[in-house]
């Protein structure tokens, strides 16, 4: 590998993670501030509002994590797979802009296994107290 893009390596990862957990911070800070209306969205839809908690624990949770690198693998593993899961349950049928949403998050998903193939990289907390992610 070239010298200069090795020395950049590690901050185009920690780049990277701050880029697709941006998405996740910001949807589970919202959804706090809009809580009501998030829940009764998810009911219009059929998925219980009682679950809207978990769904902040997962998004802000795991953004977090992967702003961090910490538990990298299965924070990134657990958000490709409510990714896909938000995909089906939210952005089905023939609408282009749901279209578009449903591949968006199928592509984040795909992100997020990137992470879960890679881990964090040098600049992360995995890195410094765990297996050298």
């Amino acid at each position: 590998m070239n010298p200069k893009l090795e020395a950049a390596q590690p901050w185009v990862e920690l780049a990277g993670r701050l880029l697709i957990a941006l998405i996740f911070v910001g949807a589970g800070w919202s959804k706090i501030g809009g809580y009501a209306g998030t829940q009764a969205y998810m009911e219009s839809v059929g998925v219980p509002g009682a679950l809207l908690p978990l769904v902040i624990f997962v998004e802000l949770g795991g953004g977090l994590a992967i702003v961090f690198g910490l538990l990298t693998r299965i924070a990134a593993g657990g958000l490709a797979v409510f990714s896909i899961a938000s995909a089906v349950l939210f952005h089905g049928g023939a609408d282009p802009m749901q279209q578009i949403m449903f591949m968006k998050n199928l592509a984040i998903a795909g992100g997020l296994l990137f992470l879960v193939a890679r881990g964090a990289g040098r600049i992360s907390l995995d890195h410094k107290f765990f297996s050298r992610a």
